[in-house]
């Protein structure tokens, strides 16, 4: 084993910026606390390639060998880190902070069918997703020459979404009510990255600050716990099928459950489309829309897969924009595993970053800095795009809610451009850099100003 250990210091310790992150952590954790953690390792990658030891425990790989080793070998890959117990809620695990592979693939069973592609594209389901995003438009064009702040409305729409699919008829309808819309307000202005990391790294300290401040109750957690003990939703909602599940009595485990897609929902889908929305509305993004709309309006009745272009634009949105920031960290099996041909110790904790793995190897997406949609189109290479796109991580504990999240961008983006076109509003100053959170990545500003005006 010692041998093992001085061939994984040997070869990733040269790969760092700073000697120190082979003794200590504390620098790995001033760049979380300091929202800079994506950026920095981003920054290592790119000077010693696609291993960097990031602490004296902690590597970063950014290949394609190294995503399907840690995130999808034995079918679900390694366990999780105990970095996920941040993610409990009500006291109860959920799929996503179920640190084994083991209980986390039999609490999947029981509504797994919800997320799937099939289930997704039925009339049901479709048509509710369809509502909300001819609502988004005609909130949107209600007053043609005013800005529109889509921070707001795209976060609305994905809240309305996600909880259409938990509880209908009981979803929320923060689009055009303003009560449900505070619900919204709550999840959406909220640094929660440094009280999260002092949860993880001083639990001690985080609990007695939580004795000082006392109770709280989150107007989203009132509304999940309420909804869960509902016996009147449709039979095709995510709710009721955990209730006909072998959990079916535990309902704060049934909360827990729900209330991690809800947030899941609302911070990537939401977060993604403000992205995607803003970058087309830039001046030398023009030419995009116009052949985005030309698509749309030659092909109006046209099933909602069948819209290459469209299909296009929303992953260069999504590899260029990643929704979620964070390295989803997993802990190598007792024994040591060989990860892109270096032996990594038991025990060790890895990961991949979308973020990195999106534009790293530049022969697999040249000018990765640029948004290109037509890389997505193009035969040649596609192998290799789909490879490294790690937008929804990859494996059996990849982000189950793929398939609702890429029909709610498809659906709101052929609403909006194949009836309208967006622009920057000129009042327009906020910042639109990715701002590191615990698991997402917002814009800095938490403000977009777009105008639309109606085509034809």
């Amino acid at each position: 084993m010692g041998g093992a250990e001085y061939t994984l210091s040997c070869l990733i310790c040269r790969r760092v910026a700073l000697r120190i992150t082979a003794i200590t952590n504390l620098w790995l954790v001033s760049q979380e606390f300091t929202h800079r953690r994506r950026k920095w390792i981003h920054k290592l990658h790119l000077k010693y390639g696609p291993i960097v030891r990031i602490a004296p425990n902690e590597v970063s790989f950014a290949s394609w060998d190294a995503a399907n080793e840690i995130y999808a070998s034995g079918g679900s890959g390694y366990d999780k880190t105990t970095l996920y117990t941040l993610f409990e809620n009500f006291n109860k695990r959920n799929i996503f902070s179920t640190l084994e592979k083991a209980p986390h693939a039999e609490a999947k069973k029981q509504f797994a069918d919800r997320y799937t592609k099939s289930f997704i594209m039925q009339p049901d389901v479709r048509s509710g997703i369809q509502e909300l995003a001819d609502q988004f438009v005609t909130l949107c064009t209600d007053t043609p020459s005013e800005a529109v702040d889509i921070y707001i409305q795209t976060r609305c729409y994905a809240l309305d979404c996600i909880t259409y699919h938990l509880f209908h008829p009981f979803g929320l309808r923060s689009l055009t009510q303003p009560s449900d819309r505070e619900i919204m307000k709550q999840l959406s202005y909220v640094d929660d990255l440094i009280p999260s990391y002092l949860r993880y790294y001083f639990p001690a300290l985080s609990g007695l600050f939580k004795q000082l401040l006392g109770p709280s109750t989150s107007l989203a957690s009132s509304y999940v716990a309420t909804s869960a003990h509902r016996t009147d939703v449709a039979s095709d909602s995510v709710l009721h099928k955990l209730q006909t599940g072998k959990n079916a009595t535990n309902v704060p485990s049934i909360a827990s459950e729900c209330m991690d897609h809800l947030v899941a929902g609302i911070a990537t889908t939401g977060d993604s489309l403000c992205y995607l929305i803003h970058h087309l509305s830039l001046d030398s993004s023009l030419s995009i829309q116009d052949k985005l709309h030309q698509e749309l309006s030659a092909n109006p009745s046209a099933n909602i897969d069948d819209l290459p272009y469209l299909d296009a634009v929303v992953k260069e949105g999504l590899r260029c924009f990643v929704p979620v920031s964070m390295s989803l960290p997993r802990k190598v099996p007792a024994g040591g595993r060989i990860i892109n041909g270096v032996y990594v110790p038991g025990d060790t904790i890895v990961s991949c970053q979308a973020y990195t793995m999106h534009r790293l190897d530049t022969e697999v997406f040249p000018n990765p800095e640029a948004f290109i949609p037509e890389r997505w189109i193009d035969a040649e290479g596609t192998i290799g795009r789909n490879h490294l796109f790690f937008a929804f991580s990859t494996g059996g504990r990849g982000c189950i809610g793929k398939n609702l999240a890429l029909l709610e961008m498809k659906m709101l983006l052929r609403e909006v451009y194949s009836t309208c076109r967006t622009r920057i509003a000129p009042e327009m100053k906020a910042c639109m850099e990715l701002e590191d959170q615990l698991i997402s990545a917002p814009p800095k500003d938490m403000t977009c100003l777009i105008t639309f005006e109606k085509i034809g």
